[in-house]
């Protein structure tokens, strides 16, 4: 986890590198958790994807979040099909309700 003055981004590899992302904007809400919570549907979605590593980025903007989530693929890979699935994740009124319960609306930390 790297913590940056308004932004905080949940990886397991270094350099944080992103081969597909997609992003969206989010009310205010913790944001280790919230990344915690994509990250996880990230992986799941996308974990036949050979060599898949997600990524995801929350960063401060205005009086919300801006969610940056995709990550690194070590083999060739469909990236608009890719990117079409993440944009669809992070847009899901389902997930979005139930990442948002988990991440609450506690200070964004």
């Amino acid at each position: 986890m790297l913590r940056e003055k308004g932004a905080l981004t949940m990886a397991r590899q270094l350099p944080v590198r992103f081969d597909l992302c997609a992003s969206a904007a989010f009310p205010p809400a913790s944001k280790g958790r919230l990344a915690l919570q994509i990250r996880q549907d990230l992986w799941r979605m996308l974990q036949d994807l050979r060599g898949f590593s997600p990524v995801v980025t929350v960063e401060e903007e205005g009086q919300g979040l801006r969610v940056r989530a995709g990550g690194r693929a070590a083999a060739p890979f469909p990236r608009s099909d890719c990117e079409r699935k993440i944009a669809a994740l992070l847009t899901s009124p389902s997930h979005r309700a139930r990442w948002l319960a988990q991440a609450g609306s506690e200070p964004r930390t």
